[in-house]
């Protein structure tokens, strides 16, 4: 096994002599290629923006954690109510 030059062992290089931005490929193959990966970005990029879309619908969050919220609101509601409590007491 000997070294490249970026001290690389060459065994760990892959090797794709078909692959991508390899020199044999013809236009067309590039073309395809980059058709491929154009339709690829695009599902991904519209899936994120659904994804984000139902993220930050706070209508929805607010239905879908319901309990939670009212949970919270109540434990919130005591802790103010105590506080309260005892500034009058010490009043």
């Amino acid at each position: 096994m000997s070294a490249s030059p970026q001290g690389v062992a060459e065994s760990t290089v892959p090797r794709r002599p078909n692959g991508p931005g390899a020199p044999q490929r013809s236009a067309d193959e590039i073309r395809r290629d980059v058709e491929v990966r154009r339709g690829q970005l695009a599902g991904s990029v519209d899936l994120l923006r659904r994804r984000v879309g139902e993220l930050t619908d706070w209508r929805s969050q607010l239905r879908a954690h319901r309990t939670e919220l009212v949970a919270g609101a109540a434990i919130a509601g005591f802790v103010v109510g105590g506080f309260l409590a005892l500034r009058r007491r010490r009043s």
